[in-house]
Formats: C-alpha cells, structure tokens, sequence
C-alpha cells in the first residue's frame, strides 16, 4: 500500500493505493494520523480510488482511523471508493459509520460548512 498525502483548502487528503490488508501498513498509517491531529489537521480525507483490494484488516485500519480523528476533535471522510470496497462497506454495515463522497471536492468542501 502505498500512501500519497495532499492539502486542500483546510483538509488533508490522503490517497491510498494499492492492496489495504493491514500488517505494517496498518501502523505506518495510524502513527501517521496521530502526527496529523498533533499538527492540529483534524479535516481528513481518505481517498480510496487506488485501492485494489481490502481485506478485513484493511477495513480495521479505516475504523481505527476514524476512531483516532474522532478522539481528536476530527471528521474523517472518504471519497471516491470504488465498487468493489462499497460492497465491502455495505456487507459489513460499515456504510453506516462512514460518510462517503463520489469527490475528493465533495468531501472537502463539507467541512466548511
């Protein structure tokens, strides 16, 4: 997996790509979050366009990042989730958790309002 970071207006967006399935990748990205809301970045967006397989450890590391944000004060979104992993997210009943976006442009613009 890899992880591509960009700011946007007053949000961070952080693209991943590749295969989600937990593992090292998992804590890589959680340390990471935790460094953002230090930063006081609590506006994040996870863009999932790239992402070409998530197991269930990968959507462990989505909840554990919205847990983390929230914790902080935070709003974590995603955008752009492909087919495949809004299937996941509908079996699993996480849709209900997550707000989802059809645009990274989308997301972003909701904090500010």
């Amino acid at each position: 997996m890899k992880i591509k970071t960009t700011e946007k207006y007053n949000a961070v967006v952080i693209a991943l790509k590749g295969n989600v399935m937990g593992g090292e990748n998992t804590k890589n990205f959680n340390e990471y979050l935790h460094k953002l809301m230090d930063k006081g970045k609590k506006h994040v967006v996870i863009d999932l366009s790239g992402v070409k397989f998530m197991n269930s450890s990968g959507l462990g590391m989505l909840i554990g990042a919205l847990t983390t944000v929230k914790k902080a004060d935070g709003q974590l979104k995603l955008a752009r989730v492909t087919d495949k992993i809004e299937s996941l997210l509908i079996i699993t009943k996480l849709i209900t958790i997550f707000e989802s976006f059809d645009t990274v442009d989308e997301a972003v613009e909701t904090f500010s309002s």
